[in-house]
């Protein structure tokens, strides 16, 4: 229970719950369960202990459970009254009580879980859908020596499941055809519409007939309840009883009737039919509930906050309840796309290796497995509409591929199975495409399977094409980038060149002291050669510059200057040039 996410006060609370419930029933032996004592004709409570831990477990006073197991509060006109219980009603009363306590618990755990497992609103909004996928596992059908009111409910609830089973395989697959304009031949089967209209039909079946009884407490006994069965049944096909049938000496004159249920004739024994059917809660348990200290079992009964003058509606029976219940049922599994698992009992002795061929064959005829498999074979294995046909096997057919432009979805259809040699093993109806056998759409499956193969390879050709432009696109582009980059840089060194140089002609030193701008990458050893050139071209304006008469001095100091190179500095170097030394020094100095 933790696990699912019951808190801890949750699970505490069904531990008292069923603690208590094992105190207050009276058919077990043990020490400690409550039982009535008479005096003289007024019950009393046997052992008091008792009393004092069930209403501790279930949260209530003392004085308040005694009065509710020993006295019932009825409202006559204007005045409220205590009535005090009878034997028989005190010990209906405490085990009334104890059915509902496990009723609520009951129902109580499986709301608790259902709102655990639920897919709330915000989880269908981030998924975009609100799938619920459901498992019913119906009852066994249900034949005993003696058969009572819970045979009699759950082979009802078989009958109205059945029921739904051929509205939703047999019935409506035959009113397909027709609905869709196919050619068809009805095929007869058994309809237990009338089976279920004998239990639950107003004002004239079982269950409203036992109403009837039920609501004259005291007055109407059991065999007077079969009495009314047969006054009213006596003449339908499907039930019959010893004073209907009177030869039938397998039925108890008083006692039993028979229903011939879909999957077999079923006696029931009206002994305790009417007690177990109105099986109601005295109000003053339903307000010493809802007055409980522990706000669990509080909520389990919310009708307890009416006080006995606001009670004016009796209480449905059990067998409403059940009928009620089942409508719902299979109301909300016809609004569902149902899938059966029919699972045949191989034998009775539930053994692994024992195979009752008459058993099997008994079940297979009455869950109708035989008729389902006439229809179905007399049928068509596939039915789909034609759109979402096309949506599926489209590809088959170049006609369909990508998509057709043809005057309808049912032409494109016919066209797509009549180039796949399948024409003869269909069947076209008004909005969908009928395929007879299974070995057909096998192939139908086939040829998409490897049409997808081919889809799936062209699509990574095409993608893989796709990715390969577009990563020559982004290179381009880069390249591109790069390229015009570079042609900026060029440009702007050029221009910061021709900026900083403009006008050194007409400067003193022929612009020497100008800086040169740092060259890109691709300009260096241009810049080298630009260098050479324009020191090449200040040289020249300097040499230019110099009189003619001084040139051969100029010349002089030059190649004294080569010859020089690599030789100290102070060798003259540094020197003004005076051309001829030695005549300019006395030998005798």
């Amino acid at each position: 229970m933790k696990v699912i996410g019951f808190k801890p006060e949750e699970i505490q609370t069904v531990y008292k719950v069923l603690a208590a419930i094992l105190h207050l029933v009276s058919k077990c032996e043990y020490v400690g369960n409550l039982k009535f004592i008479l005096d003289g004709d007024t019950p009393l409570i046997e052992n008091s202990k008792v009393v004092s831990v069930v209403s501790d477990l279930l949260g209530s006073k003392y004085e308040l459970l005694e009065k509710a197991l020993l006295y019932r509060t009825v409202a006559t006109g204007r005045d409220v009254i205590d009535k005090q219980h009878t034997d028989q009603e005190a010990n209906y009363g405490r085990d009334a009580f104890v059915k509902a306590i496990y009723e609520r618990l009951f129902c109580w755990i499986v709301s608790r879980i259902n709102d655990v497992i639920d897919v709330n609103k915000q989880d269908a909004a981030l998924h975009g859908k609100n799938t619920v996928i459901g498992v019913l596992d119906i009852y066994g059908f249900e034949i005993f020596d003696n058969n009572s009111f819970e045979q009699f409910c759950i082979n009802y609830c078989n009958e109205k499941l059945q029921q739904l089973f051929i509205q939703l395989v047999l019935t409506q697959e035959q009113e397909e055809y027709k609905r869709e304009g196919i050619p068809w031949k009805h095929i007869d089967y058994f309809n237990n519409q009338i089976i279920v209209d004998l239990v639950e039909q107003q004002h004239r079946g079982i269950i409203s007939l036992l109403d009837d009884a039920c609501m004259n407490v005291g007055k109407v006994t059991d065999p007077m309840f079969l009495d009314a069965l047969n006054k009213q049944l006596g003449k339908h096909a499907h039930y019959s009883s010893r004073k209907v049938c009177p030869t039938d000496k397998a039925l108890e004159y008083d006692r039993d009737f028979r229903i011939r249920h879909y999957a077999g004739d079923v006696v029931y024994s009206v002994v305790g039919f009417l007690d177990k059917n109105k099986d109601t809660l005295f109000q003053d348990f339903k307000r010493l509930m809802y007055n409980s200290a522990n706000p669990v079992l509080k909520n389990m009964w919310p009708e307890g906050k009416l006080s006995i003058t606001e009670v004016t509606k009796r209480p449905l029976t059990a067998a409403t309840l059940f009928k009620n219940s089942m409508i719902a049922l299979v109301d909300n599994l016809a609004s569902k796309e149902p899938y059966y698992v029919r699972c045949i009992k191989p034998n009775d002795k539930k053994s692994p290796s024992l195979f009752d061929e008459h058993r099997c064959k008994h079940q297979v005829e009455y869950l109708g497995l035989l008729e389902n498999v006439r229809v179905r074979r007399a049928g068509f294995a596939y039915r789909q509409e034609y759109e979402k046909f096309l949506h599926r096997y489209k590809m088959i057919s170049q006609l369909t591929w990508p998509n057709h432009d043809l005057p309808s979805d049912q032409i494109a259809v016919q066209k797509l199975l009549t180039e796949c040699g399948f024409h003869q093993d269909a069947a076209y109806g008004k909005t969908k495409v009928f395929i007879r056998t299974p070995r057909t759409l096998f192939s139908l499956e086939e040829k998409r399977s490897e049409m997808l193969i081919r889809i799936i390879l062209f699509l990574q050709k095409m993608w893989r094409g796709t990715l390969a432009r577009w990563k020559y696109k982004r290179t381009k582009a880069a390249l591109t980038i790069l390229r015009y980059y570079r042609r900026y840089k060029v440009k702007s060194y050029i221009h910061e060149v021709v900026r900083r140089f403009n006008g050194v002609r007409n400067s003193r030193d022929y612009g020497k002291n100008v800086k040169w701008p740092t060259p890109p990458k691709v300009l260096r050893r241009f810049q080298e050669c630009m260098q050479s050139i324009f020191n090449r071209w200040r040289a020249y304006q300097l040499i230019k510059s110099i009189p003619p008469a001084d040139i051969p001095k100029i010349k002089a100091k030059v190649a004294a200057f080569e010859s020089l190179k690599g030789h100290r500095a102070d060798m003259g170097l540094q020197r003004s040039w005076e051309g001829n030394y030695l005549s300019s020094v006395s030998p005798f100095k």
